[in-house]
């Protein structure tokens, strides 16, 4: 079946279910508030179901092409000391491709490239969803964690919640020879390679609800991690003020349904997630792909949101909850050595693909 669809925020999910529809006989609009596509931003792990995605788009090669595979991480503790191995030789082994990293802006350029100019449509704020109606006969919802979407299809039953965690991220003008994660007593500090020069960084503290944000997000950086093993200090030596995004960890209290009156939500709209498993816009990519099959199978609309709701809802929440979980666990602060002997467990099959 084919329609008429906008398309709600034009992100990693927004842009995909655009070309996805399309591909399958939509008419597609694909609404963005923002007035041009990101020059800068971290980087992403393109695990093997959303390469997969991105090579039922079209698009796969290029994102190969234009990011670079990630290698092998160790998670240690403060002092450097091995806790863990992410194995991800045994991942590509098992799926037969390994992760790729990209930053966002290269894949934004890529889904976007992979539209008609028309299509996309930048400075374009949606304020009351519902209205689309009268003009299309699919809105899709891929406007994020604070989607308005999903507001209009469920009001404000299923808020946000407090993960437990602040987090900063940002980009770096230094390398690093190797990614990974340190875990210490209520927080942890991430680094992945970025490419020659460059290195994503993310740090996350176990903090309450509302906790003051502090003056100085550098010079409380360095009082946290500052001790930390090698190259933790020179990364956070490498700071900018401007270069630093500071936010409360939240997640999506489950909703009991994707899919409403012509109506349906992708990606954080519908299923926002901590970080703590690098899979929010892995997953997105999926559902991306999901509805446009679904839509493509079916006789009818309802049917067809009905067979991407029950296709994607239970897997997507399955794997919130298991961010949500490893979120948790690394913010632990005491039984340490039992956290460490769990995360070892959890690894010891291999990253989740």
């Amino acid at each position: 079946m084919d329609g008429r669809a906008v398309v709600v925020g034009g992100g990693v999910g927004g842009l995909a279910a655009g070309v996805g529809l399309r591909a399958a006989g939509w008419q597609v609009t694909v609404l963005e508030r923002s007035a041009g596509l990101p020059e800068t931003g971290t980087g992403l792990g393109i695990w093997p179901g959303a390469m997969r995605a991105l090579d039922a788009l079209g698009v796969g090669d290029e994102v190969r092409r234009r990011g670079r595979r990630q290698l092998g991480g160790t998670i240690r503790r403060p002092d450097g000391s091995r806790i863990a191995t992410i194995d991800v030789d045994r991942l590509e082994r098992r799926h037969g491709e390994p992760v790729h990293l990209v930053t966002r802006p290269v894949l934004l350029a890529v889904l976007a490239a992979a539209l008609p100019g028309p299509v996309l449509r930048l400075a374009a704020p949606v304020t009351d969803p519902r209205a689309l109606l009268d003009a299309y006969d699919l809105v899709v919802g891929a406007d994020g964690i604070n989607s308005v979407v999903r507001v209009a299809l469920h009001g404000d039953r299923y808020p946000l919640r407090h993960a437990g965690a602040v987090a900063w991220r940002g980009v770096v003008d230094t390398e690093v020879p190797e990614g990974g994660e340190t875990w210490g007593r209520g927080r942890k500090f991430g680094l992945t390679p970025a490419g020659p020069g460059r290195t994503n960084w993310y740090a996350a503290v176990s903090l309450p609800e509302g906790h003051p944000a502090p003056t100085d997000d550098r010079a409380e950086l360095r009082r946290l991690f500052g001790d930390w093993h090698r190259p933790v200090p020179q990364v956070l030596d490498a700071l900018t003020p401007d270069g630093i995004l500071r936010h409360e960890i939240r997640d999506l209290t489950p909703l009991p349904s994707y899919v409403g009156d012509r109506t349906v939500l992708l990606g954080d709209a519908a299923h926002a997630m901590t970080p703590d498993l690098g899979q929010g816009a892995c997953q997105a990519l999926i559902d991306a792909v999901a509805l446009a099959d679904c839509l493509r199978a079916a006789d009818d609309l309802p049917a067809g949101l009905r067979a991407y709701d029950r296709r994607r809802r239970r897997p997507t929440q399955r794997i919130a909850a298991g961010a949500r979980w490893a979120g948790r666990l690394s913010q632990a602060r005491r039984l340490l050595p039992v956290r460490d002997a769990v995360l070892r467990l959890a690894l010891a099959a291999g990253p989740p693909a």
